[in-house]
């Protein structure tokens, strides 16, 4: 689930958060570090667990309308065209899935099912609601446009649900747009005949991943007063005060990286910081830090500083 830009993103709001907090105890930040991480997953499986949830309220709305003293010949023989939807089967029937909710003990929508009623309000009001249901034909690649357009278009910008969201733990407000992405991609590779044995998204993509974020915490923290002789005189009237301190930590993550990663290639560190600065930093920072990296950059190559090796050459 995780990209390595994302990792990156990770490592600098800890170094930030770090440098903000005065702390000096390593472990307890790398343990916080992977925490955050962590918290991104559940979240996933949140998401997840609510689409599956929605069929619980579907299926008692269905009752309840059974149930009626004068009952329309609807009511009493209903569509159940999105209570059967094939997606949801599998979601519901996915041993990983499953297994997954239990292991990080994912229950959330049980204690606070007023928000899935919400949801689920939406999606039955909603037009695409009333398409779908036009008919009672079961067709898998129609369930999972279906399921795919409610995420979209219900679910991902709910407003209650961001509250929610926020009130439960404030990172995920920054986790919501990856994590969405992550679980329309889940979504659109399921099919029909493998569906239920589809594993599940892991956090990390392999444990290599998981390492490296470690690794550039670790390194870049530690080795902070070399990272940040590395930069003087590298910038023009360069005010160590005047520059952001986001700046500051990503100028130093780029440094660790190309200086300590040797299988990683320059272009690769520098476009992955230009593109984190664009999204958290202020609208100069890419320009200010692609002088600086680029400046620096060439500087190691001329000097040999470079000790870059397999896809680090590239």
């Amino acid at each position: 689930m995780l990209t390595r830009r994302h990792i990156r993103v990770k490592v600098m709001q800890s170094l930030y958060a770090f440098s903000q907090s005065q702390n000096d105890n390593l472990a307890t930040e790398e343990k916080f570090l992977l925490k955050s991480m962590q918290e991104m997953y559940d979240l996933f499986l949140l998401q997840i667990s609510l689409i599956t949830e929605l069929r619980e309220h579907a299926e008692s709305f269905l009752e309840k309308s059974q149930q009626k003293h004068l009952a329309t010949s609807e009511e009493k023989d209903p569509n159940r065209k999105f209570v059967d939807n094939q997606v949801i089967q599998i979601l519901n029937e996915n041993e990983s899935i499953q297994n997954a909710l239990e292991k990080h003990k994912i229950n959330h929508w049980k204690q606070d099912d007023e928000y899935v009623a919400i949801i689920w309000s939406e999606v039955r009001n909603s037009t695409a609601y009333q398409e779908y249901m036009e008919t009672r034909d079961r067709d898998f690649d129609e369930d999972k446009k279906f399921i795919i357009h409610i995420f979209k278009e219900i679910i991902a910008p709910n407003d209650k649900l961001y509250e929610y969201l926020e009130d439960k733990k404030l990172t995920w407000l920054d986790d919501l747009p990856l994590v969405n992405t992550a679980i329309l991609k889940f979504l659109q590779k399921l099919k029909e005949s493998t569906g239920r044995e589809k594993k599940i998204t892991q956090l990390f993509k392999n444990e290599e991943d998981k390492e490296f974020a470690v690794k550039l915490f670790r390194k870049t923290y530690l080795n902070d007063e070399d990272l940040s002789e590395e930069m003087l005189g590298k910038t023009p009237n360069w005010d160590k005060d005047r520059i952001a301190e986001v700046d500051m930590v990503l100028i130093k993550m780029a440094i660790c990286e190309f200086l300590k990663f040797t299988s990683i290639p320059v272009k690769v560190t520098i476009n992955e910081y230009l593109e984190i600065a664009k999204e958290y930093s202020t609208p100069k920072s890419s320009i200010f830090i692609n002088g600086v990296l680029d400046k620096l950059s060439k500087e190691y190559q001329t000097d040999d500083k470079l000790n870059k090796t397999g896809r680090g050459l590239m």
